[in-house]
């Protein structure tokens, strides 16, 4: 005896958020294993694989790929040949797994390809060792095959071009349209968005445009005290497993300005300004596929500098490793970007991540010139400095207390002990 088993998708995953269906691994009529990776979901900029909930064949789509869900939304059905058991009370769905980490046996001695990618290999004919891989280790990614894909359409187009009703006059070759014409003179490669790019583009466009007022405010930091400090413990934290970066510094310099100015961390609603108790600061890391996540410090008011910089090591290297949960990137109440790392002196505005109040950009530190007072005559000293921002929503706070968050952060990073 057969029965029916919603698919849907866990309400733990994408709680106080909208996510992306990116694509089913499974076809109409295919058998399914349960626990099998069966859908691909985006959700806050981590691709996560929602695992088949029980064994039988997939027979129903509800949501198809590219279209927003919400959490515990029907997705599909499949049929089993009996019903499962009832949840029961304390039951709760399994946590998917990141297709970063999906192996697959067809990679011979490259990095193994998710079954996404496998997917789409397979749908358009390719081998993957003709695929670029730009993903960790020479990774391919679903974003390396659809720019193949893309760029193999585009000679295609434009050999056509070339093949069909083209005036051939002494030699020359006239296209039949401004746009073939465009894409053999100036080498136009279309490149498809990637759904975290879109993603990350509509909220950026909802942030800045349609949300909150941007207001950036620019101060500038001597981190010789910083730089001393980390010097001195460098090594014996490391023997710890903290590695000292410069960012553990401003994510603890970070808590002494909350804690002056605590409507940094809050968020803007119709009725109330809601503060924070909990500091949980997200820190923006670029990946080597040109990607970017943003993993969160959870508590970080309860951490000394040591604590800090042991759990920035492990969502940095577990982000940049792929293996990053959609836990490790929900739930932040501010966040730091530090731009300087690629040699930025300063970005304004940054855009805020909503429904968040602030994000703070940390530009390129280098060696300045300074003029500083001592015993009552001025001298030029050179210096480690580099200029710090604060872009605030400007419903949430005015310039003057946005420029006592910055006083405070610069004050604790220039008197470091």
């Amino acid at each position: 005896m057969s029965a029916m088993v919603e698919i849907r998708a866990p309400a733990e995953q994408t709680e106080g958020t909208r996510s992306q269906l990116l694509r089913w691994l499974k076809g109409i009529g295919d058998a399914v294993v349960e626990n099998e990776p069966l859908i691909e979901v985006e959700t806050d900029k981590v691709t996560v694989e929602i695992p088949s909930p029980a064994s039988g064949v997939l027979r129903e789509i509800v949501k198809r790929e590219d279209e927003e869900i919400s959490p515990g939304e029907l997705l599909g059905r499949m049929e089993v040949a009996e019903a499962p058991r009832e949840a029961a009370p304390g039951d709760t769905q399994p946590m998917p797994r990141l297709t970063l980490d999906a192996s697959s046996p067809d990679a011979g001695a490259r990095p193994p390809l998710s079954p996404a990618v496998r997917r789409l290999l397979a749908e358009h004919g390719l081998d993957p060792s003709g695929v670029q891989g730009t993903g960790a280790g020479g990774r391919v990614t679903a974003e390396d095959v659809m720019r193949h894909v893309a760029a193999m359409q585009a000679k295609q187009g434009v050999a056509d071009a070339m093949d069909s009703g083209i005036a051939r006059t002494g030699g020359a070759v006239d296209l039949s349209s401004s746009a073939e014409r465009d894409a053999a003179q100036t080498g136009i490669r279309r490149v498809p968005h990637s759904a975290t790019r879109r993603q990350i583009a509509q909220r950026m466009v909802e942030s800045l445009l349609h949300t909150a007022p941007h207001v950036t405010t620019v101060f500038e930091a001597d981190l010789s005290r910083v730089l001393a400090h980390r010097e001195r413990h460098r090594e014996a934290l490391a023997k710890e497993g903290a590695p000292l970066t410069l960012t553990a510094y401003f994510v603890a310099a970070c808590v002494d300005a909350i804690r002056e100015v605590p409507e940094a961390n809050a968020r803007w609603t119709d009725d109330a300004l809601e503060i924070f108790e909990n500091v949980n600061i997200g820190v923006a890391t670029a990946l080597a596929d040109g990607g970017l996540v943003v993993p969160v410090l959870k508590n970080v008011e309860r951490r000394d500098l040591a604590d800090i910089a042991r759990t920035l090591h492990d969502l940095v290297s577990r982000a940049r490793a792929g293996r990053l949960t959609p836990a490790d990137v929900r739930g932040g109440t501010f966040t730091i970007s530090n731009h300087g790392v690629s040699g930025s002196l300063v970005a304004a505005p940054i855009v805020i991540p909503q429904p968040q109040s602030a994000i703070l950009g940390v530009g390129k530190l280098e060696r300045r010139p300074v003029v500083i007072e001592e015993s009552g005559e001025e001298r030029i000293v050179v210096r480690p400095r580099c200029y710090v921002t604060l872009t605030l929503d400007h419903r949430v706070m005015d310039g003057h207390r946005a420029n006592r968050f910055m006083q405070v952060f610069v004050e604790r990073l220039e008197s470091w002990s």
